[in-house]
């Protein structure tokens, strides 16, 4: 795979440091791999856009998936997983997640975690749509996300691992064989860099967390903006799977006009009780899925949908009243404060919820060691495809995955760098182009941008409101360009800027991939080709940008990916994954 030679109008690097590893990104996925290439003797520096703990996964409630539970197991989680994945799951990833998943929550909780437990010492596991067992662990109630943020990013500052915080990666930088010499990177505000600067490293690690920002209203936190995709389309890395935007169902409704980041009401409410009804108290999932309220997050944001257009209603309830006080002080205090803050009562009222955009399932194209289609490129987390999620993501796998495949991203680059010697080899990026490669829009047109993409590629699409919206980004892309080949002119470099053109960018891809899959499968639904297609559609898109800023679309021919087939990081790599993971044991198909 070759480097697109795209890059973000930016100033060139007033300052520069170098590394073994370069982690960008503060979450799960992120520390995780971060904490264990330190472990590994690798010099490691951890890049963030905002804070170390103001990533997506504090924000995560309902827990983290794992067959923890008495009478549970890595088979039945598959085979959740699979279901749930809509046929497009690849099994091998997913039999790496469920088998690894145990233990690796298990070093979570030695890093320092704290996960509720029952009366009797054990780890209290809840259940949410999708799960025939109860296997999600949660902290703090419904503060999951919180508490792993908190336990990691402690271990991070106690091991004084470098952290550059504030910083908006730009671009992968390349050496003159197309591997990974590091980074370009904007730094906000005081602190030891400021300005444009980078990272050199042989090996960059893509965990930059999700794109819902792409959406008017979304779960995801403002930073997410889809920097780690549109940096990967840059350098030349396939994406796969961008269709599927997991909305999730439950989202606290505050009117047909909220934008911005929304307030989520977990899963886990539903899987301790709480029911889904109409105005008029109908439990309208019943009979729709074996499962009711705890169905799949495809089939349960499809049921509310399809009540509304019904009943042409804004949104449904859910109610939870006969939980009591106690049980919602308890079990949810973060749901419930949010619902108080918003003027709803949820002891003594229903919630009124609709779907929100939530979770992107597709992202980087990877393989079971998390290596991109570019050298020395990792990706892990929610910006990565790995194949586990397939066209619709299980409910609290995403910790999960995060967690497995940082680990072994970790191994890979310890391995892959241990024959010449830590520090022994420090990247020589090629020059960047003189003049800007990529015109940069207007911060104004990051609104125009969610108002596109909500309309036309939302919960509900069809081939009209797709190709409209294809229509819409590609004239905002074409000013853009037109005006940077014409008279040189492009909006001013900056963060604001940087951002809306990184959402142009995989709002496009997803758009194309939408508008090509002519079919409802998992969270991606279309109203004028309703029903899943096996014959024509079980393979995955692969997108990737070609030089002259155009997508390149193709199919694989299988729901499992094809090999990446990067080159090595260093002159030789020796070993892989350690044989005593079961994952890697020969298994019958």
């Amino acid at each position: 795979m070759t480097s697109t030679g795209i890059r973000l109008h930016a100033p060139a690097p007033g300052w520069s440091i170098s590394a073994d590893v370069v982690v960008v990104g503060s979450g799960v996925a992120g520390l995780t791999a971060a904490l264990r290439c330190e472990a590994a003797g690798l010099r490691t520096v951890v890049v963030t856009k905002a804070r170390l703990d103001d990533g997506s996964t504090r924000w995560a409630q309902g827990g983290i998936a794992a067959a923890l539970g008495e009478g549970d197991s890595p088979e039945q989680h598959l085979d959740d997983t699979l279901v749930a994945g809509a046929g497009l799951c690849d099994a091998e990833a997913v039999r790496i997640l469920v088998t690894e998943g145990p233990d690796a929550v298990r070093r979570l909780i030695e890093t320092g975690a704290h996960f509720d437990e029952s009366a009797e010492g054990e780890l209290a596991l809840t259940r949410e749509g999708g799960h025939h067992r109860r296997r999600i662990a949660h902290a703090g109630g419904d503060a999951t996300g919180a508490e792993i943020s908190r336990a990691l990013v402690e271990a991070v500052r106690a091991r004084g691992l470098r952290t550059i915080e504030n910083a908006l990666v730009l671009d992968l930088l390349t050496d003159a064989e197309g591997r990974s010499a590091g980074v370009s990177l904007h730094v906000m505000g005081e602190g030891q860099h400021d300005g444009v600067g980078a990272v050199h490293a042989p090996a960059v690690v893509l965990a930059t967390g999700g794109m819902g920002q792409v959406f008017s209203a979304t779960t995801n936190p403002s930073v997410s903006t889809g920097d780690g995709v549109a940096l990967a389309l840059r350098a030349g890395a396939e994406v796969s799977d961008l269709e599927f935007v997991q909305f999730h169902p439950t989202v606290l409704f505050l009117g047909p006009d909220a934008e911005g980041q929304q307030p989520l009401v977990s899963e886990a409410v539903r899987g301790e009780g709480a029911h889904l009804v109409d105005a008029d108290g109908v439990r309208f999932m019943l009979g729709r899925h074996e499962l009711a309220e705890l169905a799949p997050r495809d089939i349960v944001a499809k049921g509310i949908m399809r009540r509304m257009q019904e009943q042409g209603a804004e949104h449904m309830f859910l109610d939870a009243r006969h939980f009591g006080a106690q049980m919602w002080e308890r079990r949810f205090p973060t749901i419930l404060a949010a619902c108080r803050a918003h003027g709803i009562d949820p002891v003594h009222e229903p919630i009124p919820v609709a779907p929100a955009a939530h979770y992107a399932s597709g992202g980087v194209r990877t393989d079971s060691r998390g290596r991109t289609t570019v050298p020395g490129l990792y990706a892990c987390g929610e910006v990565a495809c790995t194949g586990v999620h397939g066209a619709n993501r299980l409910a609290s796998n995403s910790l999960l995955e995060g967690l497995v495949y940082a680990e072994r991203i970790a191994h890979d680059i310890a391995v892959s760098l241990r024959h010449d010697g830590p520090h022994a080899r420090v990247p020589v990026p090629e020059p960047q182009p003189e003049k800007p490669a990529h015109p940069l829009l207007a911060p104004e047109d990051r609104f125009a941008i969610q108002r596109i993409m909500t309309g036309g590629a939302g919960v509900l699409r069809s081939a009209e409101s797709l190709a409209r919206a294809a229509e819409r980004l590609q004239r905002l892309h074409s000013e853009a360009r037109d005006a940077l080949d014409e008279n040189g002119k492009t909006a001013e470099p900056g963060v604001d800027t940087w951002e809306t053109t990184n959402l142009l960018c995989v709002a496009r891809v997803l758009v194309a991939a939408a508008l090509q899959r002519e079919e409802t499968r998992g969270c991606h639904w279309r109203e004028d080709h309703a029903d899943r297609d096996d014959a024509a559609w079980a393979r995955h898109l692969v997108v990737r940008l070609n030089p002259d800023r155009t997508l390149a679309v193709h199919t694989t021919d299988t729901a499992d990916f094809p090999p990446t087939h990067p080159r090595s990081l260093g002159s030789a790599r020796a070993g892989g994954i350690p044989t005593h993971h079961p994952a890697h044991r020969p298994q019958e198909q």
